[in-house]
């Protein structure tokens, strides 16, 4: 698999490695921005074009990464969903209700979907996405 399809199809399949290296640059990318639009080197709409840049490769690794344990795509929106959560106004609600729908549920749907995407392997073989997973070739 080459770098651009890695980063930006949706199609086939990514092993566990290729989700953390993703990962691990998805972080360092975060951290950095946020640092320069922090400290007034960058100013909030670059960053925030940049962040919504990122999107499209991260959904592509996660889809590909959904595909090789054997997913739909579509369990993809569960991580749209915890963030609509964490970004909700809950305070009509009673105490325990803001906690349990405003941080416990959106905290649970990312572990477990970090569970899901990032531990376990891959469903071996071939299935309806694809031929088993292959690295990317990063030269």
């Amino acid at each position: 698999m080459t770098i651009q399809q890695w980063l930006f199809s949706v199609k086939g399949r990514i092993g566990r490695r290729e989700f953390w290296i993703w990962m691990a640059i998805w972080l360092c990318a975060m951290a950095l921005l946020f640092t320069l639009a922090g400290s007034d080197w960058l100013s909030l709409q670059s960053a925030a074009f940049i962040l919504v840049c990122l999107l499209w490769p991260t959904a592509a690794v996660v889809v590909k990464r959904l595909h090789d344990r054997g997913k739909s795509g579509a369990w993809a929106l569960l991580l749209i969903l915890s963030w609509m959560l964490m970004a909700g106004n809950w305070e009509m609600l009673a105490g325990i209700w803001q906690w349990a729908l405003g941080r416990f549920m959106p905290t649970l749907i990312m572990v477990m979907m970090l569970i899901e995407l990032g531990a376990f392997e891959g469903k071996p073989g071939g299935n309806k996405y694809g031929d088993e997973a292959r690295p990317v070739k990063f030269r």
